[in-house]
């Protein structure tokens, strides 16, 4: 099994969550490299080196915008229907 779930066609590109293609049957790969190794001995060292176990460490966090933001972008980016 992959050590990562998404994965890409070697030949077609097209994706998949397993390792051969739905597409044309061939193998697929992890389509990016895992950005630590699980089997990593200074993850505690970097969890300390971030703060990430600290309480306030996920309200820094970068969030994506609420539905209704997303609704008003487009109203804003659509032209004008009326005219």
């Amino acid at each position: 099994m992959a050590r990562q779930i998404l994965q890409q066609c070697l030949d077609c590109s097209a994706w998949s969550l397993s390792t051969t293609c739905p597409s044309c049957g061939k193998n697929a790969q992890a389509a990016a490299p895992l950005k630590w190794s699980p089997e990593d001995h200074r993850a505690d060292i970097r969890r300390k080196m971030y703060n990430v176990e600290d309480a306030s460490w996920p309200q820094g966090l970068p969030t994506l915008p609420t539905l209704e933001e997303m609704r008003e972008t487009a109203e804003m980016r659509a032209p004008d229907e009326e005219e």
